[in-house]
Parts: structure tokens; C-alpha cells; sequence
């Protein structure tokens, strides 16, 4: 009975098929070390980085999405004919652009963590975030003038 689990005091405690009734709670996730190149990194951090890659993919289609729509489904700009596309074409080239960097950025990312560096610093957020505010500032001057 050498291998029953005890507590401190020498007494042994309750235990069910899956092991100690209170076992230890896991330590953070710690990525390969960086001895051992090409070695799987932990399977929290590829999720992770999976994840994101799939939320950047669904901002990507929501643009094209949004563009499709604002080109085709928006009523014309009294006077400006043009109106529709300075609007939408941007959305669905951003769309096309993020869906291709977010790949790039998935794959170093994965590769970094293999190597154990940490991953590089995203662009993504401050390109979405300067072309969608031109974009939206291009409409309310549309709006402005057509109005």
C-alpha cells in the first residue's frame, strides 16, 4: 500500500478512479522550451491562436459582406453616382486584405510558438481600425453633401 496518497499528517485520503479527491490545480500553460525547436507547443496556445485567426476571418467576411451590401443595397447619393463604391469597394478590399494577413500572422505565430519566442505584435487592429474610421468619415461626408 505504498503508493496510496496521504495527506501531510500521514493519512490517506479518499480517492476515485480519475485519482486524489483534491489534486493540484494545473499551472499555467508553459510554451516548449527553447532548446527544443520544432517541438508542439502546448495545446492551449495553438487553440488560442486558432481562435484568433478564426475571429480575424469572421471580421474579413463580415466587411465583404458590408461592402457587397452598401454596393448593392444602398440607395444612391442624390448627385453622386460614385457614392455607393467610395463606401463599399474599401470594406471589400479590407475584407480580402485581413483575410490574407491573418493567415500570415497565424502562421508566425504557430511558428514562434513552436520555437518558444513569443508571438510578434499584431498590425491587424490599427489597419482595421484607421480604414474602417476613413471609411466611415468618406460616408458622413457623402452624406453631408448629398443631403
Amino acid at each position: 500500500m505504498g503508493n496510496v496518497p496521504r495527506t501531510p499528517a500521514g493519512k490517506e485520503t479518499p480517492t476515485d478512479a480519475s485519482g486524489p479527491a483534491n489534486p493540484a490545480p494545473p499551472g499555467p500553460p508553459v510554451p516548449p522550451a527553447a532548446d527544443a525547436p520544432g517541438a508542439e507547443p502546448d495545446a492551449r496556445f495553438t487553440f488560442a491562436n486558432e481562435r484568433t485567426f478564426l475571429a480575424w476571418i469572421r471580421t474579413a467576411l463580415a466587411l465583404v459582406a458590408a461592402g457587397l451590401a452598401i454596393v448593392q443595397l444602398l440607395p444612391p447619393f442624390h448627385g453622386i453616382r460614385w457614392g455607393r463604391h467610395a463606401i463599399g469597394i474599401p470594406l471589400i478590399l479590407l475584407g480580402a486584405v485581413i483575410a490574407v494577413l491573418s493567415y500570415i500572422e497565424w502562421d508566425a505565430n504557430q511558428r514562434a510558438l513552436r520555437r518558444g519566442d513569443p508571438p510578434r505584435h499584431s498590425r491587424l487592429p490599427r489597419l482595421l481600425a484607421v480604414i474602417v474610421g476613413l471609411v466611415a468619415l468618406a460616408a458622413a461626408v457623402l452624406a453631408l453633401i448629398s443631403g
